[in-house]
């Protein structure tokens, strides 16, 4: 796969696919379809597809109940509104229960671009990583994405799904072997390693590319999955190359960062930097300006491994 596409684009093609092998999968949204991508669904299985208006909690309500009736049900809106507007849902209704339902949200993170602070998730990993019972997922290109989408159906119990909305490149081909909670090492290197998640996946490999150039190999580990998070693949990074810097389309708080700083501190303690939101909202511009503005950019990265090693 060539073309630039969305993660957002690739979980619409997913679901398509995976309505075809399986009847009961079911999807619902927020009255957003032909932006969460849920649309080509909605035309193929007309009966099988929910369009539940600008109402995220009766969203959430609605799938648990379809999920506690048997159905594998794909619950889809904006993350703000998934994560945020519909939190308690998604605790009591949801995770509480521990039902069957994938809440896919896209437009996460500030490459949402000109749609602003209001619509720019940088907590939602946060939120659900801290919910009981839920797995949390951040595809970092098309084909992951697509892949994380058939290993959930497959999983019964609650997860969230990151997707964004900026196109990227593919970094995978399509013979991935895509585990639930098991990271992938992209690149080896001994002086330090960027665990990486979402769209920092593509920055952290050009990272690698500039500090190569100036004799410095890096490892990069995808980590997909923030919960449950690979203790084992955390442990041996740390072991081996002495320091870690992660990268983060989301606020340092609670997110990527946290979770692989908890792993670190219990069980093999080394220098870490995170690169991510620090604690501020986001504003409108186009997603390129605002990665810089944020300082979540490749040269970022490069920056934090040269801060580190030294």
């Amino acid at each position: 796969m060539s073309d630039k596409m969305a993660t957002r684009q690739a979980y619409g093609e997913a679901l398509v696919a995976l309505g075809k092998e399986n009847e009961d999968v079911v999807v619902l949204d927020a009255d957003l379809s032909k932006s969460t991508m849920t649309v080509g669904f909605s035309k193929e299985f007309s009966d099988r597809f929910f369009n539940m208006g600008i109402a995220e909690q009766n969203l959430m309500g609605t799938a648990a109940g379809l999920a506690a009736s048997g159905k594998i049900v794909f619950a889809s809106t904006f993350a703000m509104f998934a994560a945020g507007r519909a939190f308690e849902i998604v605790r009591n209704a949801i995770c509480y229960p521990s039902l069957n339902v994938k809440v896919c949200a896209t437009h996460a993170g500030i490459t949402v671009g000109e749609d602003g602070a209001s619509h720019q998730a940088i907590e939602d990993i946060a939120l659900m990583r801290a919910l009981p019972n839920m797995i949390v997922i951040n595809p970092s290109d098309p084909v992951s994405a697509k892949k994380a989408i058939f290993e959930v159906a497959k999983y019964h119990g609650p997860v969230y799904v990151r997707l964004g909305r900026v196109k990227v490149d593919s970094i995978y081909e399509d013979t991935l072997d895509f585990e639930i909670g098991k990271g992938i090492c992209l690149k080896d290197g001994a002086q330090a390693t960027v665990i990486a998640t979402g769209v920092m996946v593509h920055e952290a490999l050009k990272a690698a590319e500039i500090l190569e150039s100036e004799g410095i190999r890096i490892r990069v580990i995808d980590m997909h999955t923030i919960k449950p998070i690979d203790e084992e693949i955390i442990i041996k990074a740390a072991a081996e190359t002495g320091a870690i810097v992660t990268a983060e389309e989301h606020s340092v708080i609670g997110g990527l960062g946290s979770a692989v700083a908890e792993v670190v501190v219990k069980h093999h303690p080394v220098k870490m930097k995170m690169i991510g939101i620090q604690d501020i909202f986001g504003e409108s511009g186009k997603p390129d300006e605002l990665m810089k503005k944020f300082n979540i950019t490749s040269d970022d990265i490069v920056k934090a491994v040269n801060e580190i090693i030294k």
